[in-house]
């Protein structure tokens, strides 16, 4: 049965509009790469696709706001080509499940955040009418062995898949534990359950020897690594001090990067992996979300403004080049001008490279969502236009400091006249001038100028 539906979709093409975090970016490759067993070839164009696949997210209502508004648009798409599937997955399909389909009929299948690596078996059902809703959500769910298809080098001729192929996402785990108040990601991703060690380096190393030259190990929490499950049989201990030191060891690999990471759960043995560990990059992204002691508390955060701060202080000294950037939530509620205040200062002590800052907004099922002390949208807004403004400014500062030094950048993109690559601070870099090189490469560079979002340099 399985063989006469793959005949069926040789050669039929699917499209993936992903939407939100870089999980959801690696969760349509895991879902692209299932979809290629089952016949399917991934197209560039929606107008074109036998498949349309939505992968959501469901973190801000604005994100959620736009998969509703194109499903709406694939409306009158659908009733013209009525053989056209359309499927929902990710953290909305999670979140909204059947409902989605009673406001949306025209959507074949609604798949959840634990089920994309089943895709292929479940579309094969929805051909026939059935199981268009698959979200159930497992207490003891274990992250799949999964080994990309890699179809071609690094090397290849074609500069697009080149481009796809020198850096790579890496799931090393999935859902959270920490149930911050304003947070769905419980909801929507499930309990914190860890991939096993072996099957991560299995792909780490499959992917470095097709030529990728950068990796980033993708995870909710990635310093809780390893606490809820057992990922090396060998090795009781096992924690992501100790992938991270693994992984980076593996032969022909350039830079190591990872995200997300939880502050109350980092530790010294993590910090000093960025003075241990040459190919972990001297870039952390550690999100604080408030300067105010009170707003974290709301938000059940579980670390204090001086705990965070003294893990500023260490990874400072551990590696004096590192960048730090962070997550901030303007306007949670109950946040007062003290509170504001408090984050403002604390921009000024820590003086981010960069940061994401957005509005509070209330996230169904979340237990801010039912807090009664709601801070007022103008509000919310004149404060967020003040930290981004200042933001904006201290960016600008910290991308001066860099003119005069010499630095490697990797190759991301090549035009007729420029070539734009990135540091190991992850800061874009534009060198202008025709240069023979190839999208992965590595070059050096003297920069010779700072803007607020990227650097400009020549060749060396």
């Amino acid at each position: 049965m399985i063989y006469e539906y793959m005949k069926h979709m040789e050669n039929k093409q699917f499209f993936i509009k992903t939407f939100g975090c870089q999980m959801n970016q690696r969760d349509s490759e895991i879902m692209a790469q299932s979809l290629s067993r089952f016949g399917y070839v991934e197209g560039m164009d929606i107008k074109d696709a036998d498949l349309i696949i939505l992968n959501t997210c469901s973190i801000r209502a604005k994100a959620e706001q736009k998969v509703m508004s194109l499903l709406g648009y694939l409306r009158k798409t659908k009733e013209k080509r009525p053989d056209m599937k359309i499927c929902v997955a990710g953290c909305v399909a999670q979140q909204e499940g059947k409902s989605i389909i009673d406001r949306m009929p025209h959507v074949d299948l609604i798949i959840g955040t634990q089920n994309i690596y089943q895709i292929g078996e479940y579309l094969l059902a929805a051909e026939d009418g059935k199981h268009r809703v698959v979200t159930q959500m497992e207490d003891n769910y274990q992250i799949p062995r999964f080994l990309p298809n890699i179809p071609f080098s690094a090397d290849s001729a074609d500069a697009e898949k080149a481009a796809f192929q020198f850096s790579r996402f890496v799931t090393i785990m999935q859902g959270c534990n920490n149930y911050c108040t304003y947070c769905v990601v419980p909801y929507t991703r499930g309990r914190e359950v860890s991939r096993m060690a072996k099957d991560i380096v299995d792909e780490v190393t499959l992917l470095v020897q097709s030529g990728v030259k950068e990796i980033t190990l993708l995870g909710q929490n990635v310093n809780s690594y390893g606490r809820t499950n057992e990922v090396c049989p060998d090795n009781s201990s096992y924690n992501f001090s100790k992938l991270l030191r693994q992984v980076s060891s593996i032969e022909g690999l350039e830079r190591l990067r990872f995200t997300t990471s939880n502050p109350k759960d980092l530790t010294d043995e993590l910090i000093a992996c960025f003075k241990d560990v040459d190919n972990l990059c001297p870039q952390f992204h550690l999100p604080v979300q408030s300067g105010s002691d009170n707003v974290l508390k709301a938000m059940n955060r579980k670390y204090s403004i001086a705990q965070y701060l003294q893990q500023v202080e260490k990874l400072r000294e551990y590696c004096p080049t590192i960048a730090l950037s962070t997550d901030m939530i303007i306007g949670f509620p109950g946040e007062t001008d003290e509170d504001f205040e408090a984050t403002m200062e604390l921009l000024e002590k820590v003086k981010f490279h960069g940061s994401f800052s957005f509005k509070y907004s209330d996230r169904p099922g979340t237990r801010s969502s039912e807090f009664d002390n709601k801070v007022d949208e103008t509000i919310k807004s004149e404060r967020l236009a003040r930290f981004q403004s200042r933001q904006d400014e201290i960016s600008l500062e910290r991308n001066e400091e860099f003119v005069g030094q010499e630095k490697q950048i990797m190759v991301e993109a090549i035009y007729e006249d420029s070539v734009k690559g990135r540091t190991a601070t992850h800061h874009i870099v534009h060198v202008k001038g025709q240069v023979n090189t190839k999208v992965g490469a590595m070059l050096k560079v003297k920069i010779n100028f700072a803007g607020q979002h990227s650097l400009k340099a020549e060749l060396i």
